[in-house]
């Protein structure tokens, strides 16, 4: 007797996360380990950092701090900060650096700290990790959208390591990108005077040396100021003993009745 096999369907997965507006995404508590993105109001977990990853991050932030201070801009270089790039999508970038007073206003709002979309960057970066059409595809459409001057793109991974820069250019439509290779220096749009190398960034040393190397630099300039200063101030009372010993040499001669002046 012949038997019927009934096809069988595979099951679809549904969706059955909650649709969250911004202002619920905002307050959203989740997860205490997990950082939550939204996307089309479904919520998208964040995967764990490598340590090259968060070695990147702090790296570009050490760098990103040093050159804003040198040129005294009141700007902040902030990791974990959000950044709204639809009505119903919302990143969180690697890096992000704006203005001291966006970072003040998002601070005086209730739950997450957000940039709204009116509240642009102007940098964002974000280091590659799982999900390559994410960041290449996906966020460049949403951060050339909210009008994010300069969005970095930082891949790490072996055999397609570059860095590539997206920025809005006056008179060109929408987002122009460069590629930048291991060998090469990067060359900032927003900040042109940042100059970084390529291989440093991809293979970057631990902050912790960096500060420790600038630490000791800063003690070897001190103590060479603090020498200086002795010997100026040994140089000072020398020629102040000097002066001393020739006015009592003069007094000396005017006591044996000779005039100091003719002498």
């Amino acid at each position: 007797m012949s038997q019927s096999i009934a096809p069988v369907l595979a099951e679809q997965q549904i969706d059955t996360s909650p649709t969250l507006t911004f202002e619920e995404y905002r307050v959203y508590q989740g997860e205490i380990d997990v950082k939550y993105e939204l996307y089309k109001g479904k919520l998208i977990p964040m995967p764990t950092a490598t340590v090259l990853h968060i070695k990147i991050c702090e790296y570009l932030v050490y760098q990103l701090q040093r050159y804003l201070a040198e040129h005294n801009l009141d700007l902040v270089v902030k990791t974990g900060l959000g950044v709204r790039t639809d009505e119903d999508k919302s990143r969180i970038p690697d890096v992000v650096v704006c203005t001291q007073s966006l970072l003040e206003q998002a601070a005086a709002r209730p739950g997450a700290g957000i940039l709204e979309f009116d509240e642009k960057p102007l940098l964002v970066v974000e280091v590659v990790s799982e999900n390559r059409r994410a960041d290449y595809v996906i966020k460049r459409a949403e951060y050339e959208l909210a009008n994010v001057p300069e969005y970095c793109i930082v891949d790490p991974k072996n055999g397609k390591q570059k860095i590539r820069l997206f920025a809005l250019i006056e008179g060109e439509d929408g987002y122009t990108y460069t590629d930048f290779l291991p060998g090469e220096e990067i060359v900032s749009v927003v900040f042109p005077d940042l100059i970084l190398s390529v291989d440093e960034i991809l293979n970057p040393p631990f902050v912790e040396q960096l500060v420790k190397a600038e630490n000791a630099q800063l003690q070897e300039l001190k103590q060479e100021a603090t020498a200086e200063r002795q010997h100026a101030e040994e140089e000072r009372q020398r020629a102040e003993e000097e002066r001393q010993r020739a006015e009592r040499l003069a007094a000396r001669l005017r006591e044996l009745g000779v005039d100091p002046d003719t002498v």
